[in-house]
């Protein structure tokens, strides 16, 4: 289950930025904390720091390279990518594409993810967006 929670919150969530799933996979106190450093509580919050990424990325990608799951914990090794086209982490769009490693730690109550710690590589993303 929570194996499926995870893949649905990158491809659903992120990746095809469909709003109608975030009810139903997310807890209503999903605690996250964004590769970029935002921490949020509650389905709200988190979409506000998504709006903000997509804000800055409109083509920002997940990609799992490897998922790990134990009892209601799981954690991810990932690769984002996108193109900077908008405000992202105070820089104004440059139009550079972008690719930068990260890991992603969850918990599950069981029928929806209640926490996401993510760490992304944001020293690397910096480099690459100055150019």
């Amino acid at each position: 289950m929570l194996t499926s929670l995870v893949n649905r919150f990158y491809d659903d969530l992120w990746n095809r930025w469909d709003d109608e799933v975030v009810d139903s996979l997310l807890a209503a106190d999903f605690r996250f904390r964004g590769s970029l450093g935002e921490e949020t509580i509650g389905r709200d919050g988190w979409r506000g720091y998504r709006d903000r990424v997509r804000a800055g990325a409109s083509d920002f990608h997940n990609q799992i390279e490897e998922l790990i799951v134990e009892g209601n914990r799981a954690a991810a090794r990932l690769t984002y990518s996108g193109t900077h086209t908008g405000e992202l982490l105070g820089v104004a769009a440059t139009h550079r594409s972008f690719v930068y490693p990260g890991a992603a730690f969850f918990s599950s109550d069981g029928a929806q993810l209640t926490a996401a710690w993510i760490l992304g590589d944001v020293d690397g993303l910096r480099i690459q967006l100055a150019g």
